[in-house]
């Protein structure tokens, strides 16, 4: 799993970096598109292409923004199958253990410490319903998880949304 999203639970805690109004514009549009030129952007907030520079390497420097990211099909990947799995642990597993798990599983696109009676919700894609399976069971085979419960994802309502595509290809 990337640093950047292991990290993040982290500074969702901590006070966020100070922003202002263009920086929140300059946002906005590199969340709507990430190959939006410099020059764009300030064209249509009323900045220079180097002040817009000068603002993004800031906002990357002050971890406001965690990094740049092409989505694609998940299909096209390889990926045909996704579900979420709830990860329920024997006593108190540590946040610093579950990430250390998940991390060994690129099948695992993302993974939280949830509340409620699951410990962690992990959203996993694979190949196929076979492969879902294997990965599942190398899950279940760490000696702290007590059970885990798996929801199959048929349909994306938001197809647009982050969750909906992938940024990694399957494994062989």
């Amino acid at each position: 799993m990337p640093a950047h999203v292991l990290s993040y639970s982290a500074r969702m805690n901590s006070a966020p970096a100070p922003f202002d109004e263009l920086d929140r514009k300059i946002i906005t549009a590199l969340m709507a598109n990430a190959r939006t030129s410099f020059a764009e952007i300030g064209t249509a907030i009323g900045l220079s292409s180097t002040a817009v520079k000068r603002r993004v390497d800031r906002l990357r420097e002050t971890g406001v923004i965690t990094g740049f990211t092409a989505t694609v099909e998940p299909s096209a990947l390889g990926w045909r199958t996704e579900a979420y799995v709830e990860v329920y642990c024997e006593g108190a597993a540590p946040p610093r253990r579950l990430a250390e798990v998940v991390r060994n599983h690129p099948e695992i696109t993302a993974a939280m410490t949830v509340t409620g009676g699951a410990d962690a919700l992990l959203h996993v894609r694979a190949r196929d319903v076979e492969h879902f399976e294997n990965v599942l069971e190398r899950i279940r085979a760490e000696p702290f998880i007590r059970k885990t419960i798996s929801v199959m994802v048929l349909s994306h309502l938001l197809p647009e949304s982050p969750e909906a595509g992938a940024t990694q290809p399957a494994p062989e």
